[in-house]
């Protein structure tokens, strides 16, 4: 009998049991759990609802405890290493390595040589955050503008946080429960770390406060949340100011073509100028605080009528 099949001929069981206890004249019984106690009720199928929920109102009363006004999100590859550690890892790999190299070494000193490469955007996003922090705290506390962040795993955004630590800044992360991630990265804000099960709360929690959207060099999981947030703007359901800076040209115009997508007609040129691109700390840094400052440092009521009959996520946070 599987799982599910023994939980619900336990059920049975304890509900016969209770109808025969029932039968017992001047006989009671134990006070059974109270239902939003009981494990076995909570993460059943029929108690979906209320875990997905949870995940909206938990963060939702934890940012406004912290006065959280909006974010500035910093996505990229959980695979890119500090400097430092690719440094480490590449003189390991070398000094393992036999005088007479197999093809499987010589891979291996390669993947190594190249996790060296991406470091530095490690580093610049560590850098950007930091800038970002800095300049978002003299802004003030009531409420906390800009606060970075991220998807509070390693590489990206885990710089992305630890540029916000060591600028004496908060900083927000939404891990995910994933079977090879099981922990959050340590320069998270402590108040500020959430953990989700549904991809898809976290996704909200990701476009709901933010103001500007920095995309770092990553694979599957970075692009994905691009796509997100491009289809949320193109389709008006996120507000048109809102920011997506492409950071890398290097990595990101080997991996995709952007302009043919519009010489193609799968999207217009309006569309492609959804997209900004930086290159440097100091170019990306511009962007995000011309943008900042033109559209967003007055905070949105949150009980203006949306700009677009059909933009459900107005980006507010109020206490």
């Amino acid at each position: 009998m599987s799982a599910k099949g023994d939980e619900v001929e336990n059920r049975k069981q304890v509900a016969n049991g209770s109808k025969k206890r029932r039968l017992q004249p001047g006989k009671g019984q134990p006070v059974p759990k109270l239902m939003y106690k009981d494990p076995a009720f909570m993460e059943s199928l029929p108690a979906r609802p209320l875990r997905i929920l949870a995940e909206y109102l938990d963060p939702l009363a934890r940012l406004r405890l912290e006065n959280i006004g909006d974010t500035i999100v910093m996505f990229g590859s959980a695979r890119v290493q500090s400097r430092e550690k690719a440094l480490a890892h590449l003189h390991a790999v070398q000094t393992k390595a036999p005088k007479k190299r197999t093809p499987e070494w010589r891979t291996k000193i390669t993947a190594a040589r190249s996790l060296v490469q991406m470091s530095r955007y490690y580093e610049d996003a560590r850098e950007l955050s930091h800038r970002i922090t800095s300049w978002a705290m003299t802004l003030g506390n009531e409420p906390r503008r800009f606060v970075i962040c991220s998807g509070g795993g390693p590489g990206i955004m885990e710089a992305a946080n630890r540029g916000a630590s060591e600028a004496g800044g908060p900083s927000v992360g939404l891990s995910i429960q994933l079977p090879h991630e099981q922990s959050s990265n340590p320069y998270i804000s402590p108040e500020l770390n959430f953990y989700f099960h549904y991809f898809f709360m976290r996704k909200l929690w990701f476009a709901q406060m933010a103001k500007a959207l920095i995309v770092f060099p990553g694979g599957f999981g970075t692009m994905d949340e691009l796509w997100e947030m491009l289809t949320l703007l193109q389709t008006n359901k996120l507000s048109s100011h809102h920011l997506i800076l492409i950071y890398g040209r290097e990595y990101w115009d080997k991996v995709l073509n952007w302009r043919q997508m519009v010489r193609t007609g799968m999207i217009n040129e309006k569309e492609y100028k959804l997209l900004q691109f930086a290159d440097s700390v100091d170019e990306a840094f511009d962007h995000v605080r011309r943008d900042l400052e033109a559209h967003h440092l007055i905070l949105d009521s949150e009980g203006d009528p949306p700009k677009h009959p059909h933009q459900l996520i107005p980006n507010v946070m109020r206490p």
